[in-house]
C-alpha cells in the first residue's frame, strides 16, 4: 500500500470538519474527486494509521457509472463537479450507514503532517503565474508576514495573485481550498513546510499542529536554518 497525496487531502479535510455529519458523496463533491477514490483514500488513510475507524466499514461495489465526478489524476485547471441526487427515503436509515464512518487519527496525523509529508510529497516550484494563493500568501496570514516578500501560487486560471507557482499537493487543491476556509489554512501551511523559509516553516509547525492536534504538548523549538 503506497499513500497517495489525495489521502493526505481527505485526512485534512476531516480535520477541517470537525465534529459535522459527513458522507462520502458530500467529501467526494468538495474536493473534486470521484465517490469510489473518496473511498479508496479512506481505506489507505486507515491502512497507513492517519485514520481511525468509527464502526466496522461494509464492503463497497462500485459500478462502473459511479467512476468519476472528476478523474482524480487530470491536472485540470477547473473543476466541475457534478451530484447524484439520492433521496433520504430510498436508504433504509437516510444515509447513516454512510455518515462519518472514520475519523482523524489526530497523534499520528499530526506528526505525519508535521515531520514526514513535505519529503513524501515534496513541494516544487513552478515558473510565475497568476493563481490562489498559498504558503504565508494566503490570506489567513495576512496579518502575520509583513508584505513585499515572494507570494506563492497555485497556479489557476481564476486566480487573483500573480507570484511563484508551487505544484499543489493534488491537482483539485485550488477547487477544495476554496470550498472550505480551514482546510485552504491547513493546505497553505502544509506548503510553508515545503517551500517557505525558516521563519515561515517554524510558525507553519505551531499553527498546524494546533489545528490538527491541539490537545498535543508544543513542538519544540531550535534552530532552523534557510
Amino acid at each position: 500500500m503506497q499513500l497517495k497525496p489525495q489521502d493526505f487531502l481527505v485526512a485534512l479535510k476531516l480535520v477541517a470538519w470537525g465534529e459535522q455529519r459527513w458522507t462520502y458523496a458530500r467529501l467526494a463533491q468538495e474536493l473534486g474527486i470521484s465517490v469510489s477514490e473518496a473511498h479508496a483514500c479512506i481505506k489507505r488513510g486507515l491502512q497507513a494509521g492517519l485514520l481511525l475507524p468509527n464502526r466496522e466499514l461494509p464492503p463497497q461495489s462500485v459500478g462502473a457509472g459511479e467512476s468519476a465526478v472528476i478523474d482524480a489524476q487530470e491536472s485540470a485547471a477547473i473543476y466541475r463537479v457534478t451530484r447524484k441526487r439520492v433521496r433520504r427515503s430510498a436508504l433504509p436509515d437516510g444515509d447513516a450507514p454512510d455518515d462519518n464512518a472514520v475519523r482523524p487519527h489526530s497523534h499520528n496525523l499530526a506528526e505525519f503532517a508535521l515531520h514526514g509529508a513535505k519529503y513524501a510529497f515534496p513541494g516544487v516550484r513552478l515558473p510565475l503565474s497568476v493563481g490562489v494563493p498559498t504558503s504565508h500568501s494566503a490570506p489567513a496570514f495576512a496579518d502575520v508576514f509583513a508584505p513585499g516578500s515572494t507570494d506563492f501560487v497555485w497556479p489557476h486560471p481564476n486566480g487573483s495573485v500573480r507570484g511563484v507557482g508551487v505544484d499543489p499537493l493534488h491537482p483539485s487543491v485550488p477547487f477544495a481550498a476554496m470550498q472550505d476556509a480551514k482546510l485552504y489554512e491547513m493546505l497553505a501551511l502544509f506548503d510553508a513546510l515545503r517551500v517557505g523559509k525558516a521563519r515561515e516553516r517554524g510558525m507553519a509547525l505551531e499553527r498546524l499542529q494546533a489545528l490538527i492536534d491541539p490537545g498535543a504538548p508544543k513542538p519544540v523549538k531550535g534552530p532552523m536554518y534557510g
